[in-house]
């Protein structure tokens, strides 16, 4: 079917909320099923019944964690849109992303070794140069690795921008999924991608099922499996026993590796057919059936997500409230990394759009943070238990819902907060570690429209703050302007954030100073703020760490028991420290390096992750040179330079537009116009290539 104006029937609107119904599901599945994965059936019943709420709490887990379901569903799905968002895109294009935001034994995989973990020999072969298919063929990595698990929990991002076009989410899946699989993890990780499209119009769960079944093969063990429980439901009303028919016919016994795609995928049939279309029985049934527990819930989530809508999310416990849309994204574009379910829906629909011709939709003007869409709330949480946060219609002058403040009488201090950095929670993940860079710096100018209900029985104080990262990691604030809103009143702030000292901002948020007489709301309309900071980035002078944290480590090693604040160290090849945003166009970045046993340094401007920056760099064959790095590297100037181990060299790297210029000790070395894919945006890094180079300061400038 072709989409128009109308996605698959709906407005515009209607699109983006099935979109978010679909995000939310997918990481309240994820969320619910992570903290007991790979449990068993017998386990999971023993220690804590059947799954029907969050358990973390229960096993001392946090909820809101990096995971790979996560990562690699949002993650690898920006191919489309660096590639120009084309139906043409390649299974090599997408290995390419992969290489681009995977940052080597550290984020979005299960670094589990070559012919251990799948996803891990496929980025091991794409390193290699071989390009995908090849690279998740089972002629290549054998049928037992190719068949695993992987390419069924990345997949649901290609249905959600296939509203209704099942046979191009199917076409596409196929092609995603065979960058690190093949066979039946292909088969099906096509039958959920199309099902997922199709949910966008069909509200029968059989119908779904003969779409999804109808692009694999009739002699696949996939279509054969799903016939197979679709029988046994019809013929028996306890999922319990037809379970106990998977575990004997698809049973984890009955195929190789550690978690492989046919008895999961089992599972996600079973716990669809048998949910009778209730977001919250069907994903008890999944998580209670056990073995690999958030991939399957995450995917039946989301599936259940589009099909029935926000409204499908209610009417039991309340899913959304503890995950107050946050999410973690760790890739080699750290900028990217704290963001929350409303933004990676707009990421995910101005896809859809732009598949369908359609210009992108930019709520608020572009807003970071919006709440556009029905329940939202951004991350944005309070902290005095009888204050409370509620989406709600009006109260916007550029939109047509806000985000409502309650505060109680007497109130001094109420902070309605959300995340701009890792959070001191997250600074301790281990499993999958957060790799992330700030979203908020000193410099930007902040922007936010805030209005008094008009019952208010009284004036109310508030002020915009921020929290960063000081001694020792503890949180410090630093409060903007105070303004008293009479009831009825509104406001718009701005407030140029002051000077961190190199220091991290954690979080950014509204304060109420001073409520009186009696319980009161205020309305955020939007919060955002945009432009290039000016700043110097160096240790600060705290005793902390997470200013590192800020850094996106590309490079073998970046430790913090050196004297200087930056040595980096490169093994093999090329490796990039990295911080900023892709909102960050026009800048010059600049550091004085010293080299030590390296082949190259240098610095690099708009870096979008590994693989797609502009660099220049001085190497020791005397030669200094401009790079553009996007599917390959090209030398755009070079000219020869002295080259001397251990004497400082100061680099100047402007991106202004198209042009380029670039300085080595104020010499001005390369004026040069890149007209052809010009990268528009992204972060800051420094570069060493084989060896070790050192700074003590790197200086953005905004132009």
């Amino acid at each position: 079917m072709q989409i128009s104006t109308r996605y698959a029937g709906y407005s515009a609107e209607e699109y983006a909320e099935r979109v978010y119904a679909g995000v939310l599901g997918k990481l309240i599945g994820v969320y619910l099923g992570r903290p007991f994965e790979g449990w068993s059936y017998e386990k999971i019943m023993a220690r804590l019944g059947e799954i029907t709420y969050y358990v973390h709490d229960r096993l001392s887990k946090p909820l809101i964690v990096t995971d790979d379901d996560i990562s690699g569903t949002f993650t690898f799905l920006r191919a489309l849109p660096d590639y120009g968002n084309t139906t043409d895109l390649t299974p090599a294009q997408i290995g390419q992303t992969w290489l681009n935001y995977i940052v080597e034994e550290r984020t979005i995989l299960w670094w589990g070794g070559l012919g251990n973990s799948t996803e891990h020999t496929a980025y091991l072969r794409l390193k290699q140069g071989i390009p995908a298919p090849q690279s998740g063929s089972i002629a290549l990595n054998g049928k037992v690795v190719a068949e695993q698990i992987g390419s069924q929990i990345f997949i649901d991002g290609w249905g959600m921008v296939s509203p209704a076009d099942p046979a191009r989410a199917a076409d596409l899946a196929r092609r995603a999924a065979s960058v690190s699989h093949d066979g039946e993890a292909i088969y099906g990780a096509q039958v959920l991608a199309a099902m997922e499209a199709q949910a966008f119009v069909e509200h029968d769960i059989n119908r779904l099922l003969d779409i999804g079944t109808s692009f694999i093969p009739k002699d696949s063990v996939i279509y054969h499996l799903i016939q197979d429980i679709r029988e046994w439901h019809a013929a028996e009303t306890d999922w319990h026993k037809t379970r106990e028919r998977i575990v004997e016919k698809y049973g984890y016994e009955k195929y190789g590796g550690n978690c492989h795609m046919v008895p999961n995928h089992a599972l996600i049939i079973m716990a669809l057919l048998y949910g009778n279309d209730d977001f919250h029985r069907s994903l008890m049934i999944v998580n209670t059936a056990g073995w690999d527990t958030d991939c399957n819930s995450g995917n039946l989530g989301c599936l259940l997500g589009i099909k029935n809508g926000l409204s499908g999310l209610t009417g039991g416990p309340d899913w959304r409230g503890p995950v107050a849309d946050r999410l973690y994204l760790s890739t080699a574009d750290g900028g990217r990394a704290i963001t929350d379910a409303a933004a990676e829906t707009y990421h995910i629909v101005n896809i859809g759009r732009a598949l369908a011709g359609e210009a992108p939709v930019t709520p608020k003007n572009g807003a970071r943070f919006h709440f556009e869409l029905p329940g939202s709330v951004q991350g944005f949480q309070v902290d005095q238990p009888a204050a409370s946060l509620e989406n709600v219609e009006g109260h916007s002058s550029q939109g047509r819902r806000s985000l409502a403040i309650h505060y109680p009488a007497q109130a001094q201090s109420v902070h309605a907060a959300t995340p701009t950095f890792s959070p001191p929670e997250a600074l301790a993940f281990d499993h999958y570690m957060l790799l992330a860079s700030p979203t908020l710096y000193p410099d930007q100018v902040l922007r936010a429209a805030i209005s008094s209900d008009e019952n208010n029985a009284a004036p109310v104080t508030c002020r915009l703050f921020i929290r960063y990262y000081g001694d020792d990691d503890a949180l410090f604030s630093i409060d903007g302007p105070e303004i008293t809103l009479a009831p009825g009143n509104e406001h718009e702030f701005k407030w140029r954030i002051p000077a961190t000292n190199s220091a991290p901002i954690a979080e950014v948020g509204i304060e109420i100073v001073n409520a009186e007489q009696a319980d009161g709301c205020l309305y955020l309309d939007y919060l955002t703020w945009d432009s290039v900071p000016n700043m110097v980035l160096t240790r600060p002078e705290t005793t902390g760490t997470a200013w590192r944290r800020a850094w996106v480590p590309g490079v073998d090693s970046f430790g913090d028991r050196w004297p200087e604040p930056f040595r980096l160290i490169q093994n093999h090849g090329r490796g990039l420290l990295i911080q900023g945003t892709r909102e960050w166009d026009d800048y010059r970045v600049s550091s004085t390096l010293t080299p030590h046993l390296a082949r190259a340094i240098g610095v690099a401007a708009r870096v979008q992750g590994m693989q797609r920056y502009y660099a220049l760099t001085l190497s020791n064959d005397g030669q200094a040179r401009l790079l553009k790095v996007l599917d390959g590297e090209r030398v755009l100037a070079e000219a020869t330079l002295s080259w001397e181990l251990g004497r400082p060299y100061t680099f100047s790297l402007q991106v202004e537009g198209t042009r380029l210029q670039a300085w080595v000790d104020q010499q001005l070395l390369f004026d040069f116009e890149d007209k052809q894919q010009p990268l528009t945006g992204g972060a800051i890094a420094l570069l060493c290539e084989e060896g070790r180079v050192s700074t003590d300061a790197v200086t953005l400038q905004a132009l």
